[in-house]
């Protein structure tokens, strides 16, 4: 029998599939909508950088909500958010109406998705938290892959607003349904993490941390610190690659496949360091994680060609992936599944945020100097730094969870 857990992490895989299919697909909407409408593509890229920055901010918020209300009534609530906020830009007629639909409704509901679900897998699993972390985002990866596909042929055949309502309505289908499956905790079921049939002889912490009992640790503030480097410059690549390519001469085509290379990488970076990082210590696996970023962005420094930003690409996306994909893990290791949802939110909120700034100063290094290599030299030393600081975590605690006892003993919550 195929113990719960392991559909909580496939919902959880499904939620970011969708989610960040939808938002991978923005620059095939934004293309068809300003050659449509002649909207201006500098202002919907600064409603998708307002978006970016909203809804890693409230993840906070959801995170909070994650341990309050469960799951379930989360993510349900963001699908219907989410969804709601893309078909009123499917159907908006002025910068206004995209402004309030991208910027405002559509990041309260996508904050709802990654926290909820890594948060909630690494409550059901202790000895295979890590692997159950990177598949959960690796539906990141898929979304990133299968998502502008998609979206260019619907608009293709259908044109960007019923292609967008298509989407966000198939969307909203689909996450509802994973929204179902998301049980809070093994123990609110009557079961013990990784399935086994009794209490785990070894967890991390004990008690488990409140969310401000974290804060209160070092360990804390050096994972905020980590995360919110490496996250100050992740978009760059995402942002600028294509532009960095077809400045060096390389086709349109070429460019685009410049930036499915890294999703490809991120893909085997979250499924392969996830795996290996229940069977090492898991900081060696984010200190290998970051230091691969950083060779990446000096390839990405120092190429002239496809020859060297194809390796540079997949490498940014296997290292990006991994990191990302033991956060979560991290989390729980060090403070407990208890909180984790609050936990991972207010880290996500602050650090996450980063993201939105990193593209921007890279934009005006590029009016400045010409180029973007500057960019990313300066990319390579920040994660250079994260690294470094990634080695100051301390070793995790492992202690006695207590006495053993049956599932029917565990302790009850209600699911909600």
């Amino acid at each position: 029998m195929v113990f719960r857990g392991w559909y909580v992490v496939a919902a959880g895989f499904l939620v970011l599939f969708v989610v960040y299919g939808l938002q991978f697909s923005y620059g095939e909407f934004r293309l068809a909508a300003t050659e449509d409408e002649g909207w201006s593509q500098t202002s919907l890229s600064l409603i998708f950088a307002v978006y970016i920055g909203i809804y890693s901010a409230l993840s906070a918020v959801s995170g909070w909500a994650t341990d309050r209300f469960g799951p379930r009534v989360t993510v349900a609530f963001g699908a219907l958010v989410l969804s709601s906020g893309y078909i009123l830009w499917a159907r908006a007629e002025t910068l206004v109406e995209v402004a309030l639909a991208l910027a405002v409704i559509a990041p309260i509901g996508m904050s709802c998705s990654w926290v909820p679900v890594n948060a909630t897998a690494v409550r059901w699993f202790v000895r295979r938290r890590g692997t159950a972390s990177a598949i959960v985002t690796a539906g990141g990866s898929v979304g990133n892959i299968a998502g502008p596909p998609i979206a260019a042929s619907l608009i293709a055949a259908n044109g960007w607003r019923t292609a967008l309502t298509t989407m966000a309505i198939g969307g909203l289908v689909l996450l509802l349904v994973a929204a179902a499956l998301l049980a809070r905790s093994p123990e609110s079921v009557g079961l013990f993490p990784d399935g086994d049939s009794r209490a785990p002889l070894t967890d991390t912490t004990s008690p488990a941390l409140s969310p401000r009992e974290a804060s209160r640790t070092g360990t804390f503030w050096i994972m905020w610190a980590m995360y919110s480097v490496t996250f100050l410059v992740v978009f760059v690549p995402f942002v600028h690659g294509s532009a960095f390519a077809v400045g060096l001469g390389v086709s349109s085509l070429s460019a685009a496949t410049v930036i499915s290379s890294i999703g490809i990488g991120g893909l085997v970076g979250r499924l392969s360091v996830g795996w290996i990082s229940d069977r090492i210590d898991r900081r060696r696996a984010v200190v290998f994680s970051l230091g691969l970023q950083v060779v990446a962005f000096l390839g990405f420094a120092t190429a002239d060609g496809l020859v060297g930003l194809y390796p540079s690409a997949v490498a940014f996306g296997f290292g990006y992936g991994g990191a990302v994909a033991v956060f979560p893990a991290l989390v729980a290791d060090y403070f407990g599944r208890a909180s984790a949802g609050s936990i991972v939110g207010r880290m996500f909120a602050s650090a996450g945020t980063m993201a939105a700034i990193g593209p921007y100063v890279a934009a005006l290094l590029f009016d400045t100097t010409g180029s973007y290599r500057s960019a990313f030299a300066i990319a390579a030393g920040l994660n250079a730094g994260a690294c470094l600081l990634a080695t100051r975590l301390p070793p995790v605690r492992s202690v006695r969870a207590g006495p053993q006892s049956s599932p029917a003993a565990a302790p009850a919550r209600p699911d909600r």
